[in-house]
This record gives C-alpha cells, sequence and structure tokens, in this order.
C-alpha cells in the first residue's frame, strides 16, 4: 500500500496508546491502541488490538477491533476477530474471520436510512438483533 507522499508510521507491539490517532498518510498498527483512528490507509498486525472506531479510505485488518469500522475498501484477513458495525464500498472477507455486527455499502449507510428498517419500541430492530451478512 504504497502513497505518493511514502509517509508511512508504525505502532510497534511493545506500544499502547490510549487516545485518538489521526493520520495523513499510511498507519502499520501491531500495538494496543484505545481511542478512534483516522488515517488515509490502516494495516493491523494479527496480535494488534484496537478499541474504537476507525476511518480510512483503506484498512487492511488482521487483529482484534472492538468499535465501528468505515473504510472504502475494506480486507478483513482470516486472523480477525471484529465486533462492531462494518461500513465499506469494497469489502474483502478471507475465510476464518469472525465479524459480529451489522455490513453496510456505499451510501445505505447513512444515518438518516436507519429508521425505516424498524421502529418497534423506539428502537430500530436492528440495534436488538445485530446481523451479520452482506447488503448489495
Amino acid at each position: 500500500m504504497a502513497s505518493n507522499s511514502s509517509t508511512f508510521s508504525v505502532i510497534g507491539s511493545d506500544v499502547t496508546i490510549k487516545g485518538d490517532i489521526s493520520a495523513s498518510a499510511d498507519l502499520h498498527v501491531d500495538g494496543t491502541i484505545e481511542g478512534d483512528i483516522a488515517c488515509a490507509s490502516l494495516v493491523q498486525g494479527e496480535s494488534s488490538k484496537i478499541t474504537g472506531g476507525i476511518t480510512a479510505e483503506t484498512a487492511r485488518l488482521a487483529g482484534k477491533v472492538n468499535g465501528s469500522i468505515r473504510a472504502r475498501e475494506l480486507v478483513i484477513l482470516r486472523s480477525a476477530q471484529i465486533e462492531g458495525d462494518v461500513h465499506y464500498e469494497a469489502l474483502t472477507i478471507e475465510q476464518g474471520a469472525q465479524v459480529d455486527g451489522r455490513f453496510a455499502h456505499g451510501a445505505r449507510n447513512r444515518v438518516t436510512d436507519a429508521p425505516k428498517l424498524s421502529t418497534e419500541g423506539g428502537k430500530p430492530a436492528s440495534a436488538e438483533e445485530p446481523k451479520l451478512g452482506l447488503v448489495s
């Protein structure tokens, strides 16, 4: 995943960061992050753990994630364990990956679309029963 600016930041496996991270280029995470991540491109190592939301143009996830993910191009590797909703435009999931959450594709992931699902008891039905699957 090369970028024109060739800027690449690495968070090693011995590093724990508590707080939000914002990077204008590529980020490789092998350590533990407790906070939201916003970057151009994210690569997560197998031993990494991220607790917080992820927003990236491209993301390649191999570790644990507990939080929502928004990526234009998303690759979830077989070693990944994700707990949270996934918003994407292009998605690849390797066999064996674990995802506990809802998938939303492209423009259908807007907040204004959510109440159309169901509003019994004041809560969308999807909030009561997380679903796993691809929405085309």
